[in-house]
């Protein structure tokens, strides 16, 4: 994990350090309404930043800073880029819980009957919802529901943050893409775990139907499922991004963007790298989660 974030966190900053555009003249601009700064007035800033130093030394003051909890100062507003992170992030956990309970809701029932009767209309009609989920862009939906749900029915505001009636959109947006890729695998694996000979056992010592399914099948298909589910959280975070946009949420996909337009580099890389970190975090939490599911699976990957 260590190596990882290391390289995460020279990968982030480098790719900032040779982004085109000159954040001094464009933050300068900005600040003043619009007008050209005068030369003097960038170089000055640069100076105050440290962009004439040598990407060595930018880099290493930056991670000096990051492994005390700095990440730095905001170029535009001057405010601790940690605080505004601290102040979004709730509403980006919030979203990206949601999302998950949606998908997760959706697609194990789905997949789970799926596999169970296989070739059936039930069966079908789960193949097609998620070729369909897989397939539909996330802002495209975001703007379908809020056609419908917002503008025609008014059952739901059409953007910001505030109660649950804020959140269902956005969920439904980011869940549906999850929720298709999640019932496609929990179909196979449930179709593996079915077809396995100590279900056939279980079935021939007649256990009722239902026990056999969710106590015995279920569990051996879940150890595929959390796998893609930690995965899935990359896609929750990067479609976070394009969903709060869409809606107006303030989380860190706004933060992000719109320190990206207005070349707030600091802020970037803080976000970018909570991500990196969110990201092998959670990837990690899963690799122990397979030994609580299957305890012939030890902690280096292989089976006992």
């Amino acid at each position: 994990m260590a190596v990882v974030l290391l390289g995460v966190s020279l990968l982030t900053y480098g790719m900032i350090f040779v982004t085109p555009g000159d954040p001094a003249r464009t933050i300068l601009t900005q600040q003043m309404g619009g007008q050209t700064p005068t030369p003097a007035a960038v170089e000055q800033f640069r100076a105050a930043n440290g962009l004439d130093d040598p990407f060595v030394v930018q880099y290493a003051r930056w991670m000096g800073g990051v492994v005390q909890g700095d990440l730095g100062q905001s170029y535009y507003s001057d405010q601790s880029v940690s605080a505004m992170i601290v102040q979004r992030l709730p509403n980006t956990i919030e979203l990206a819980v949601a999302s998950m309970l949606v998908a997760v809701a959706i697609a194990v029932p789905a997949g789970i009957v799926s596999a169970v009767n296989p070739e059936s209309r039930a069966d079908y009609a789960a193949q097609f919802g998620s070729l369909v989920g897989v397939s539909m862009p996330n802002f495209w939906l975001g703007f379908l529901l809020i056609i419908v749900c917002s503008l025609w029915l008014g059952i739901f505001p059409v953007a910001g943050a505030g109660g649950v009636e804020y959140l269902v959109l956005p969920a439904l947006t980011l869940g549906s893409g999850m929720a298709a890729v999640i019932t496609r695998l929990v179909r196979t694996a449930m179709l593996d775990a079915l077809d396995a000979a100590y279900i056939q056992t279980a079935q021939s010592k007649g256990l009722r139907e239902r026990i056999v399914v969710y106590k015995h099948a279920l569990r051996n298909a879940l150890v595929p499922v959390v796998t893609i589910i930690g995965l899935q959280l990359s896609y929750v975070l990067n479609g976070a991004v394009v969903v709060e946009v869409v809606f107006q949420r303030p989380g860190l996909g706004t933060l992000l963007v719109d320190a990206i337009f207005a070349r707030d580099y600091p802020i970037v890389q803080g976000v970018t790298l909570l991500i990196g970190v969110i990201f092998v975090v959670t990837n990690f939490a899963v690799d122990l989660t397979y030994r609580r599911l299957d305890p012939r699976i030890d902690l280096k990957g292989d089976t006992a």
